[in-house]
């Protein structure tokens, strides 16, 4: 009998486990003895506070990151050929979303390997359902271009969608350059249309304003977003 593979959110930044993670995934995390992970360090301390019951130097980490090529992860799921479930943690949040974790998951669908995905947070849609707008046709599109002038084309572009499609635009950025991020948006984007700034969700200095770019290029200068996880949403 083939083992699975298992998708374990990891909180995005509340220290209680309990605030972003149901008791049941923690159990879970006691069947698998193999995890493919993004970065060592963080999946051994969150192994650590969610109460893994084995030693962590007897468990098998397996890199997977935006460095890792088809070639290598070959062989990453062999263990769930021989019966043993593997799981898969993100550095942060969920599993595959915007997250280099869609490779694997690809391997094993195509192998036929059962994938489990489980409940936890997912900032993007954490941002969407305090933001107000559009929740019924919504669009993830990453990083925008650093270069100015490359970033006001694509925000252009992103406006135009939302109102053509009526379709929410998400987006993030790196967090050293939030601030700009916001100062692009005010200042390209037309004066009515809504921005939503969704910061350091889940923790006690979370911040989420849905505001006008109007209102915005009065309004940015009071919140610092350096250094902040943030979620970008433009809508109606």
């Amino acid at each position: 009998m083939k083992g699975r593979l298992i998708l374990f959110p990891v909180p995005i930044g509340a220290e209680e486990m309990g605030i972003s993670l149901p008791p049941a995934n923690a159990e879970l995390l006691a069947t698998c003895h193999t995890f493919i992970v993004e970065e060592l360090r963080t999946a051994r301390r969150f192994l650590k506070k969610a109460g893994y019951p084995y030693p962590i130097d007897d468990t098998v980490f397996l890199e997977l990151n935006e460095h890792t090529t088809h070639e290598e992860i070959g062989n990453y799921l062999d263990a769930i050929e021989r019966g043993e479930n593997i799981g898969l943690l993100s550095e942060a949040g969920l599993p595959c979303v915007a997250d280099p974790g869609a490779m694997i998951t690809k391997v094993a669908q195509r192998r036929g390997i059962e994938v489990v995905p489980l409940v936890g947070p997912s900032s993007l849609m954490l941002a969407l359902m305090a933001s107000g707008f559009n929740g019924q046709s919504f669009a993830f599109v990453g990083y925008l271009p650093v270069d100015k002038s490359k970033r006001a084309s694509a925000i252009r572009h992103l406006e135009e969608r939302l109102h053509r499609e009526h379709q929410t635009q998400i987006f993030i950025e790196a967090p050293y350059r939030n601030n700009q991020m916001l100062e692009s948006l005010s200042s390209v984007l037309q004066p009515n249309t809504m921005i939503c700034v969704a910061c350091d969700l889940t923790l006690p200095t979370q911040y989420i304003h849905s505001l006008t770019a109007a209102k915005w290029q009065k309004e940015r200068t009071k919140v610092d977003l350096h250094k902040r996880n943030t979620v970008f949403l433009i809508g109606e």
